[in-house]
């Protein structure tokens, strides 16, 4: 028996108010596909497995939601090209939850109440490991808030020398409790962070945990160089790791 995929949610783009949860197998492995890029009918048919009405009638379901739309081919205009029309906003895993050691009180008064730790990082760690335990997987809102906290304190850290803005965001990351920071600057700019306040604490999952940091580093990068940049976490805590490393490269816009 194949395990049950997450339910995964989007918000709507329009004017309306509201969320689209997606729990049918089909409807969700068309979704992953698309996240990854636009496709073809027959892509999506072929890459599915399923037959071309099946795949339809799903297609015509999520075009419906407002979670996913079309626009003609360029060359030939009797193929359609489907792509994600909405914003990925998380998924739930529905499977049988399991307590971990980071939600209870023991863990939480040794690690966090009985130290000089801020009653805010107390609030932060329990929310973000009861989601882990509940298979709430809010990720991209992290990232997302993190790039609007960037972009919104970037003026305060900025300087068109790229040494003295990086020293002011490592003073800002240990004035404010978020850790110790150091990095190095090449091509690809690494950032090293220690005592993360975003994961230090959480389970060890295998899996990089620090999405509110990430999405601050792009809202920073981003703005520094006024180009879109990507940041990837390549070691953390939660990967047992003993500190949470980033990458983060700019990425030129190419002119045809």
């Amino acid at each position: 028996m194949s395990e049950q995929k997450p339910v995964q949610i989007f918000s709507n783009l329009d004017e309306s108010i509201g969320v689209n949860v997606v729990k049918s197998p089909v409807k969700l492995t068309i979704l992953e596909m698309l996240r990854d890029s636009e496709m073809e009918f027959d892509e999506i048919v072929n890459n599915t497995g399923k037959s071309k009405s099946t795949v339809s009638v799903h297609l015509k379901s999520l075009r419906e939601k407002g979670i996913i739309s079309y626009r003609l081919h360029p060359v030939d205009n009797r193929k359609k090209i489907f792509y994600i029309n909405s914003k990925y906003i998380g998924s739930v895993n529905i499977s049988e939850p399991k307590e971990i050691e980071q939600t209870q009180s023991n863990y939480l008064v040794k690690n966090i109440v009985d130290t000089d730790a801020e009653f805010s990082t107390l609030l932060f760690h329990t929310l973000k490991s009861m989601l882990i335990q509940e298979g709430v997987n809010i990720d991209p809102i992290l990232q997302s808030t993190g790039n609007s906290i960037g972009k919104s304190i970037f003026e305060k850290m900025y300087d068109d020398d790229l040494d003295i803005f990086m020293e002011n965001i490592a003073n800002f990351w240990q004035n404010k409790g978020l850790g110790r920071l150091t990095y190095e600057i090449g091509q690809i700019i690494k950032i090293t962070t220690y005592d993360c306040f975003e994961c230090e604490l959480l389970p060890k999952t295998g899996k990089p945990a620090c999405f509110l940091d990430t999405g601050i580093f792009e809202g920073l990068f981003s703005e520094f160089f006024n180009l879109p940049v990507s940041v990837i976490e390549t070691q953390c805590y939660t990967m047992g790791d003993e500190k949470c490393v980033f990458e983060v490269e700019p990425q030129h816009i190419k002119s045809y």
